[in-house]
C-alpha cells in the first residue's frame, strides 16, 4: 500500500479473515437480491491517512468526513462500498436496501448509527461468525471500481454415474466404440481412466454415446 495520505487501499485481503468473509457474503446476498452495480471503494486504512480525514473540516479545509481517530479501517475490520451507474455514487435507497441485508448477516452497517450515519460503512467484530443458513456458493467476485459489476462464479456440479453393466452389444459395436473413445482421447475430450474406473461424468457419457449412435447409423 501507498505511504500517501491520499491514497485509499481497496485491496479485500488487507482485510482480517473474518471481515473478508462477511464482505463476500454481503456481496454475495446483494447479488441473489439483483444488487449488482456496487464495489469496494476502501479497506484497510492505516492511523497516518485516518489523522489526515480526521483533520478535513477540523484543522483542514473541507467537509467532516470522519468522526473518530479510531476507525475499524484501522483494525481491518471495515470496508466502504459505493454505487455504480445508473446510480448515483452514494444511492440512499440502494444503501438502505444493502444495509438490511446486513442486518440479517450480524454485519454492522453505519446507516444504522446514530449521530454519526455513514451508511457506505460496513464493518464486523473480530469474532463474527458466519449466521446459520447462511454459506458462501461460490465465487464471489467483489469489484472495486464502478465500471464492473458484481460476480458469483458457481461450480457447475454434475452428477457422475458408474458405467458398471454397459453392454458394449456385437463385436462391430465393441470396435467402432474403441476407435470412437480413442479418437475422444486423443483430443482431450474425455480420459481413459474414467473408462477404467468405471465412472464418467454424465454430460460426457452421454455425448460418447450419440457419436457412437451416429456413427452406427451411417
Amino acid at each position: 500500500m501507498s505511504t500517501s495520505v491520499t491514497t485509499t487501499c481497496r485491496n479485500l485481503a488487507e482485510l482480517l479473515p473474518a471481515a473478508q468473509t462477511a464482505c463476500r457474503l454481503l456481496f454475495q446476498a446483494c447479488y441473489k437480491a439483483g444488487i449488482k452495480n456496487i464495489f469496494i471503494t476502501e479497506t484497510y486504512r492505516s492511523q497516518e491517512p485516518q489523522n489526515y480525514l480526521y483533520a478535513q473540516g477540523r484543522t483542514r479545509p473541507g467537509q467532516i468526513v470522519t468522526w473518530t481517530l479510531n476507525s475499524n479501517h484501522k483494525s481491518r475490520l471495515a470496508w466502504n462500498i459505493a454505487v455504480g451507474p445508473p446510480q448515483s455514487l452514494y444511492d440512499v435507497t440502494t444503501l438502505k436496501r444493502i444495509g438490511v441485508i446486513a442486518r440479517k448477516l450480524g454485519i454492522t452497517w453505519g446507516g444504522d448509527w446514530v449521530g454519526s450515519i455513514d451508511r457506505p460503512h460496513f464493518e464486523v467484530k473480530s469474532s463474527w461468525k458466519m449466521p446459520k443458513g447462511y454459506k458462501l456458493e461460490g465465487q464471489v467476485i467483489v469489484r472495486s471500481n464502478s465500471k464492473l459489476q458484481v460476480q458469483l462464479i458457481v461450480e457447475d456440479k454434475k452428477e457422475e454415474i458408474k458405467m458398471t453393466n454397459w453392454n458394449q452389444g456385437s463385436p462391430t459395436m465393441q470396435t467402432e466404440a474403441e476407435n470412437d473413445i480413442a479418437k475422444a482421447a486423443k483430443a482431450g475430450n474425455i480420459q481413459v481412466k474414467d473408462l477404467q474406473s468405471g465412472a464418467m461424468m454424465t454430460d460426457r457419457l452421454i455425448g460418447l454415446y450419440i457419436t457412437i449412435q451416429q456413427r452406427r447409423s451411417k
